[in-house]
């Protein structure tokens, strides 16, 4: 497991756990493929500090404030100076608490 504030230095294989705070309402985006999907920012706190994380799709109802959640194999990404946390293709969003 790693903080928040190592995974800001990190770029994938991330592993970390949190609690959701301060969800954003979720905006509708269209998708490189064609199409649209809903996109929400959140942020995971825990001890170190906290992330921007980003919730895709059918993510976005799985977690709520103050969810307590596990990421697996996610990756950063940093857009405008800001660095923000995903599952990715290959990771995994686990909610322990909702």
């Amino acid at each position: 497991m790693v903080t928040t504030a190592e995974a800001k230095n990190m770029r994938n294989k991330i592993d970390i756990e949190g609690t959701v705070e301060r969800m954003e309402a979720p905006r509708t985006v269209n998708l490189k493929m064609g199409g649209t999907t809903d996109v929400c920012n959140a942020f995971l706190v825990d001890a170190a500090g906290e992330i921007k994380l980003t919730l895709w799709g059918d993510e976005i109802t799985k977690v709520k404030n103050g969810s307590k959640i596990l990421i697996k194999n996610g990756y950063t990404n940093t857009f405008k100076n800001e660095v923000s946390l995903g599952k990715g293709k290959y990771g995994e969003l686990i909610v322990k608490e909702y």
